[in-house]
């Protein structure tokens, strides 16, 4: 099987987005000024194929840092146009330029006074001339051997309002932070989360003196219900750490530790993390040491937090089946 039309239809379309990179000219520039100033919300619009592209287009600007809505030109004769104002600006996507419902809206889009975009295979069309700003889609054929069905020039208008939206992205200074923000509930945020956003603080996260005993350090960490005591030195600086792993190991040369000062039998240079660190690398180390927590640490070496492979599992980092190795 030699695949030749799909391989072909592949070849012309990454010729339709490679034929728009001498495009993005003074036209662009303005359209991204525009959107960038834009007091209101970016309304996208668009009928059949192209309103489908302009849905994905909306939800790629609201999610990074563009809030934008999407608004289906048939609705819009019949009500919803009242969800535009003159703050907004409209993105309309049509490959001719022609497309009635659109057509049927410039007028009302022009006496409500928002701006309005057009990404457009015609740059002479209706659309184009009523619009404030075009860019320009156009495509030398479809991919689509009948020449009919939109597909060379559904993926051109994919990538031009791709490249609109990432530059807007770079523009506002939109970070990996706020992606996460907006993306709460998604595979993405969690690998995106850092340690400080799940380490305990607090009452959560015991720290005992070196000049402790055992005993004092069991009451911490049982208070805050955690499974190791961050032991510092008089300036506050993380010596070590007290598992319930060390405690098991003395037990066999000791029944009695209670009085033990902690400094005999806590584990020195513990592994640490920074709170900048990713969660998906404290996740590797956790594994990779075979440990099941850490203390958080600041610049001056101050456990400011402990990290518990719990916590991982509590935003499903971890699987399930991680086990206690200490």
């Amino acid at each position: 099987m030699s695949l030749r039309r799909a391989k072909e239809v592949l070849k012309i379309e990454a010729d339709a987005v490679r034929s728009l990179i001498p495009r993005l000219n003074h036209s662009f520039e303005e359209a991204v000024k525009a959107l960038l100033s834009v007091k209101g919300r970016i309304v996208v619009t668009g009928m059949g194929k192209p309103g489908i592209i302009g849905q994905k287009l909306s939800a790629t600007l609201s999610s990074t840092g563009s809030p934008s809505l999407w608004l289906h030109p048939a609705e819009a004769l019949h009500g919803d146009l009242g969800r535009v104002t003159k703050s907004d600006v409209v993105v309309a996507l049509s490959n001719s330029g022609e497309t009635e419902e659109l057509v049927r809206l410039l007028p009302l889009i022009k006496k409500i006074g928002a701006k309005l975009i057009a990404i457009t295979g015609s740059v002479r069309s209706t659309l184009a001339k009523n619009s404030d700003y075009v860019l320009d889609v156009t495509i030398r054929r479809e991919a689509c051997p009948l020449g009919l069905a939109p597909t060379a020039s559904t993926t051109a208008m994919l990538a031009m309002g791709d490249a609109l939206a990432v530059e807007l992205q770079e523009r506002r200074r939109f970070k990996a932070d706020d992606f996460a923000f907006y993306h709460p509930g998604g595979n993405l945020a969690k690998q995106l989360l850092k340690v400080k956003d799940l380490m305990r603080t607090g009452r959560a996260n015991p720290i005992v003196k070196e000049s402790a005993t055992v005993r004092e350090a069991l009451f911490a960490i049982t208070r805050a219900r955690a499974g190791s005591a961050s032991i510092v030195n008089p300036k506050g600086r993380l010596v070590g750490i007290f598992t319930d792993g060390d405690l098991r190991r003395h037990l066999e040369k000791e029944a009695d530790l209670s009085k033990v000062p902690i400094r005999s039998v806590m584990t020195r240079h513990p592994v640490t993390i920074s709170p900048e660190r990713l969660a998906t690398e404290a996740l590797r180390i956790l594994e990779e040491k075979r440990i099941d927590e850490m203390p958080v640490v600041d610049a001056s070496h101050r456990p400011i937090g402990l990290l518990d492979v719990q916590d991982l599992l509590r935003v499903g980092l971890v699987s399930p089946s991680f086990r206690d190795l200490t």
